[in-house]
């Protein structure tokens, strides 16, 4: 062990030995207009980098690619969230971005690091959301040797779940390519962006002179709004607006054109929130059999779907069961989305909030009177909906509690603001229909990917940087063995978390879809695992809800837990209809081939008569 003395003086040494770099350091500090000026590391030009593109906090895991950029963060106070799984990083920073509107930011390091996050960025890639992943690369260029740790090609990878990967060609341009990350998660489509850095540059230091940064921009189409208009001024012509998560940061303008037009507005799931669900106007989500049966039924009226920002993707539409309305005009920011699953009388390309507020501009033109029917109408909807939301499908004597009575409760006793995430379970269909979201960005569910386990990290994510709000999960135990282990970062930081787990010891949206195509399920079944004893393992609180419990005051006990919470919830799914996959059912039987609808009924036919039990 070294003395005293001698680790003095080697402290004094090193010192010595880095003042030069420190001294560098020193010319660095960020600007008000951030801009970055200075003798500098790379990793300190990183770090500046992000603080001036207003980053809260980067989630992530270090290690020898990237421990420069974290030793950075640190000393220069960028908050960050150390994860223990990088899938769970990931869904944190995505989290993070639904949350916020702003791009979310992950860490990592290449091989291991990259494969592990790739399941969320390839879910933020196919629901639209912004995040920078930021990738600790190998040595390059005439520092490059065979055989370095973690080298595979990971650029490969993150091609596929990404919109871009982005490669630093040398220190000076650390600044400049990550400013373009951020630029692309944002623009058009949005969507994770990878930056590569070789660990060789964050080491590295040179002298900076980066401009801030450059306003963003916005597509417009002035002669494809004209035409919109144009179709719209004729008041014969019933509207009804398909609006969806690009218009959540334009929720009053959506209000505000409904009220114009006097259309309904139905949103996509991740949409929901764009438009207050208590508003006389608003009828749920989606507009097919698949959605509210509340849009479905008032939807048959409109002669004009006015779609923002919704690509009508298998998931929104029940494997594309959507109906067909006399015109539609689809707006979007990303040209490509435009037309591409349902056919477009006008298909603008443009920013959802730009188009709302030029529309509000002509108001003269596409003013309608006040249609009280309209509202009486979808009052009487959605209190019929409600008695259905409510009824008993118990047909036997119940082990567990209806899961929807849970959707229930915690719809009614979670704050206006709070943040609910849900996950890839059967419930989240009757969680879209039956739960009242009144703010936008307070409302998540992982859609186009159905990225199992997504809601317990990217809850945790959003904790991190909305102290203070009821944050919650509706998660299945399926998903809860797929990123549980995350709950533990929420003891670490102590971030008020309440997990609410449906056990019913199955993959049961695996069952349900089996049942009906094979009468019989396959590796359905899962542990019965002892909750009380995780979540004294992970250091967060415990409660269980059982058949026979007061829900409304155990979901309010949760609720108000001043810390991370595990609630087991014993369920037993019943005979409730979902109309989500009733409605994607019917659409796939319909495209099946004579021959294949015959060998499928010759199938169960047989099965029916065989008296083994064909479950497992």
């Amino acid at each position: 062990m070294l003395s005293p003395t001698r680790r003095g003086a080697l402290q004094a040494l090193g010192a010595a030995a880095t003042l030069p770099a420190i001294q560098g350091d020193v010319l660095g500090k960020p600007r008000n207009d951030g801009s970055i000026h200075g003798k500098m590391s790379g990793a300190r030009a990183l770090v500046e980098t992000l603080q001036s593109e207003g980053v809260a906090c980067v989630y992530g895991i270090p290690g020898a690619q990237e421990n420069e950029l974290w030793d950075a963060m640190k000393q220069m106070g960028l908050p960050y969230l150390l994860s223990t799984h990088e899938y769970g990083a990931a869904s944190m920073a995505d989290g993070y971005a639904r949350s916020t509107g702003r791009p979310g930011v992950l860490a990592v390091v290449p091989g291991p690091g990259v494969t592990n996050a790739a399941t969320g960025l390839g879910e933020a890639l196919l629901d639209s959301v912004p995040i920078v992943a930021l990738v600790g690369d190998v040595a390059r260029g005439e520092k490059y040797r065979s055989f370095q740790v973690h080298e595979i090609p990971v650029h490969l990878v993150l091609q596929g779940v990404t919109k871009k990967v982005l490669h630093c060609p040398d220190v000076s341009q650390i600044p400049c390519v990550v400013r373009e990350a951020f630029r692309l998660s944002m623009d058009g489509e949005p969507g994770p962006v990878a930056v590569m850095i070789p660990y060789t540059q964050l080491v590295d230091a040179v002298r900076f002179d980066v401009p801030g940064p450059l306003p963003r921009t916005v597509p417009w189409d002035q002669e494809a709004f004209d035409r919109a208009v144009a179709c719209l001024s004729d008041r014969k012509c019933r509207v009804g607006l398909f609006v969806g998560q690009g218009c959540l940061d334009y929720a009053p303008l959506v209000a505000r054109v409904a009220e114009m037009l006097q259309a309904p507005v139905a949103t996509t799931v991740s949409g929901k929130g764009a438009i207050d669900d208590l508003h006389p106007l608003a009828v749920g989500w989606g507009y097919g059999g698949a959605g509210s049966a509340v849009a479905e039924k008032v939807f048959t009226h409109v002669d004009i779907v006015l779609a923002l920002s919704a690509r009508y993707s298998e998931v929104s539409t029940g494997f594309y069961s959507i109906p067909e309305r006399p015109c539609v005009i689809q707006v979007d920011s990303c040209a490509d989305n435009i037309g591409q699953v349902v056919k477009v009388a006008v298909g603008v390309h443009a920013d959802a909030g730009l188009f709302l507020e030029r529309l509000l501009g002509v108001e003269d033109r596409l003013a309608r009177p006040f249609n009280q029917g309209l509202v009486n109408e979808i009052v009487r909807l959605k209190f019929q909906q409600e008695k259905v939301f409510r009824a008993n499908h118990q047909k036997r004597k119940a082990s567990g509690i209806d899961p929807m009575e849970l959707v229930l409760a915690l719809r009614d006793r979670r704050a206006c603001n709070s943040l609910m995430f849900v996950d890839v379970t059967l419930s989240e269909h009757w969680a879209a229909e039956a739960v009242t979201v009144r703010q936008p960005r307070t409302y998540f569910n992982p859609t186009d990917n159905q990225g199992m386990g997504w809601s317990i990290p990217a809850a945790i994510g959003a904790a991190r940087v909305h102290p203070g709000k009821q944050v919650f999960t509706l998660t299945g135990d399926g998903c809860f063995l797929m990123a549980g282990q995350e709950i533990s970062t929420a003891a670490r930081e102590h971030l008020p978390v309440a997990f609410f787990i449906l056990d019913d010891h199955a993959y049961h949206y695996m069952q349900a879809l089996q049942e009906k195509a094979y009468d019989r399920t396959t590796a359905t079944h899962l542990a019965r695992l002892d909750y009380e004893a995780l979540a004294r393992g992970y250091g967060v609180g415990f409660m269980e809800i059982r058949l026979g419990d007061n829900i409304a005051a155990a979901v309010d006990a949760a609720l108000a837990t001043n810390g991370p919470l595990l609630v087991r919830v014993v369920s037993e799914y019943t005979d409730r209809p979902v109309r989500w996959l009733d409605a994607t059912r019917k659409r796939y039987i319909s495209e099946l081939s004579i021959g294949q609808k015959a060998r499928f009924l010759s199938r169960l036919g047989s099965r029916a008569v065989q008296l083994r039990d064909r479950n497992d």
